[in-house]
């Protein structure tokens, strides 16, 4: 009965659509896909158990086998959905061929919008490249110093299609730096598609770095999600003409995004009964790196990642083997009391890199890791250099699903104020913002 009624108003967004804006039938077609997600995955979990998909839940009494990389079934409803829309979004082209629009939106293949085409194709094209990158380490579990730099390859299509239909590769300066400069914006030509690069390998491996409790992976896309549409909205009401477009096709990616992680998020968050794997993790990192280089605000959503980025940051001395990095960083789950308590990284059997241990007290002075010493005052363990471990540290033990929900709450007041400060500041900075916020004439 509850699937029925989301499908008939998925069926009523479609037929909407036909008429109004194409985002009612992303809407309907993120129905469509939550209602599949949470069909499938209870059907298919035991199939991934029987092939070997699988894994112990360690945050649980008894560690529960639940089944594996179920995050994989998410990116593949999400590309059939994304395939199965695209006659939605050129309805009216379609339908219209004789139509005469405005001779300012007429190019050189006539009518019909070959270049948003050409972006939402490169961007699909994207994600299957990097849901086989994700399958393939799910699979084969690769080496992080082999599959960091594999969606570089992923984000080829991206860069090609942006070469091709946009082209800018220049920086506004901000107001203040003008005389200094005596140039309004700097072109940095390779370096800034070097940055979209960049960006493409970012965006999906800081998801899979903030991982190990149910619900965290997930979670954060949601929060990303729901912080993207809000800056979409935003420009969709009140930004210029060629920002309503970017931010349009934008949306068209994150709705149904948000529709297929909603329902796996129902299967994953505490007590969770599936796992993502890292092909979700993947899939989810990219999605946002394609929506903020094809929608032209990557630098504002390399602000949405900024817990990522602290995430990033702070495990830096652990990933590059300054401080022991043990092969799983998970809280340690108490049976006792079923409370999460931080894990440790064992300083006696592999020591820290000498240089290092004045900042590791540092750090403790500041209450940003936990320092355990023996008797005699040797450095014996460490708390892993995690933002979960962190919050843990600062706030004390606590149940999986708690400790989750703080984290994505910590995220999301984050993302309120980083939308905020983007359009006060920038307007301060540069004298306009693209809501048309005029402060300098």
């Amino acid at each position: 009965m509850h699937s029925g009624l989301l499908l008939l108003t998925a069926v009523s967004l479609l037929y909407i659509a036909k008429t109004h804006s194409s985002l009612f039938a992303a809407t309907g077609f993120a129905i469509i896909g939550y209602v599949a997600i949470d069909w499938l995955i209870p059907r298919v979990g035991p199939s991934f158990i029987k092939i070997g998909l699988f894994g112990k839940d360690l945050s649980k009494p008894k560690k529960p086998v639940l089944p594996e990389s179920i995050g994989a079934v998410c990116a593949t409803i999400y590309l059939f959905v994304t395939l199965f829309y695209i006659p939605f979004i050129f309805y009216r082209y379609i339908v219209n061929p004789n139509e005469e629009l405005d001779s300012s939106k007429n190019n050189e293949f006539g009518w019909f919008p070959h270049k948003k085409l050409s972006e939402y194709l490169s961007a699909i094209m994207c994600l299957e490249s990097t849901v086989l990158l994700g399958i393939a380490d799910d699979l084969f579990d690769l080496r992080w110093r082999h599959k960091f730099f594999l969606p570089a390859i992923a984000v080829i299509p991206l860069l090609v299609v942006y070469y091709v239909d946009f082209g800018v590769t220049y920086v506004l300066v901000p107001g203040f730096m003008k005389n200094w400069i005596g140039r309004t914006s700097i072109d940095l030509g390779i370096v800034y598609y070097m940055y979209m690069a960049a960006m493409g390998i970012f965006c999906p491996n800081s998801i899979n770095i903030l991982a190990g409790v149910n619900g965290l992976e997930v979670g954060q896309s949601l929060v990303l999600a729901i912080l993207a549409l809000l800056n979409d909205a935003l420009y969709l009401t009140m930004g210029s003409e060629s920002s309503k477009e970017s931010h349009g096709f934008s949306a068209l990616l994150i709705i149904p995004f948000f529709g297929v992680s909603l329902g796996l998020f129902k299967w994953n968050k505490w007590p969770a009964k599936v796992f993502v794997g890292d092909t979700y993790c993947y899939f989810a990192g990219m999605v946002f790196a394609v929506v903020g280089i094809l929608g032209h605000f990557s630098k504002t959503m390399l602000l949405f990642f900024i817990p990522q980025i602290l995430n990033f940051i702070y495990s830096c001395p652990q990933l590059f083997n300054i401080v022991p990095c043990p092969r799983h960083r998970l809280p340690k789950f108490n049976e006792k009391d079923g409370l999460l308590y931080p894990s440790r990284a064992d300083l006696v059997e592999q020591p820290p890199k000498k240089f290092f241990i004045p900042v590791l007290k540092f750090l403790h002075f500041f209450k940003l890791i936990d320092l355990e010493y023996d008797s005699k005052g040797n450095l014996i363990s460490c708390t892993n250099m995690t933002l979960i471990t962190l919050t843990l540290v600062w706030f004390g033990p606590m149940r999986e699903d708690k400790l989750c929900n703080r984290i994505l709450l910590i995220q999301f007041i984050i993302g309120l104020v980083t939308i905020f400060l983007r359009h006060a500041l920038g307007a301060a900075l540069f004298g306009y913002d693209n809501l048309q916020i005029s402060v300098f004439n």
